[in-house]
């Protein structure tokens, strides 16, 4: 059998402030914290229902880079698109909200304290008649 990559499990992301991201991502986007093996430096796995989909990994300092790092942002399908930009609205998260061209979506980009890149996408009925600028897909991996 030939090997195939299946599926993305898990984002892996540095930070120097583990519990302000696990309180972040809990009241903005909803994920738990949840099981996470007992590894010798500090962390959080943060749940999508069952899947712990974003690591955290505790360091005392991020490394310097030179330039833009290589990934430029990680998202997640949602449902639920008038809840999460009321939600957005009330938690003063700033976001840029775009209908994908061509497609019956909606993308709405946010940053999480450590400024990673997220965005959070919405698909069918939910998203008709949300009124974003229009977006190339080919442009959608930029800021």
């Amino acid at each position: 059998m030939a090997m195939e990559i299946k599926k993305l499990t898990h984002v892996n992301v540095h930070t120097t402030n583990v519990e302000r991201l696990v309180e972040w991502y809990d009241r903005v986007l909803g994920m738990r914290a949840g099981d996470r093996p007992p590894f010798p430096f500090p962390g959080a796995w943060l749940y999508c229902g069952n899947q712990a989909a974003v690591h955290l990994v505790g360091v005392d300092q991020l490394p310097e880079h030179e330039g833009t790092l290589k990934l430029e942002h990680f998202a997640f399908d949602a449902v639920g698109l008038e809840e999460f930009l009321a939600r957005l609205d009330r938690e003063q998260v700033p976001y840029d909200g775009r209908k994908v061209q061509g497609a019956e979506g909606v993308q709405v980009n946010i940053h999480d304290p450590d400024g990673n890149h997220i965005h959070v996408d919405f698909w069918g009925e939910e998203t008709r008649g949300v009124t974003f600028k229009e977006v190339d897909p080919t442009a959608m991996n930029t800021r």
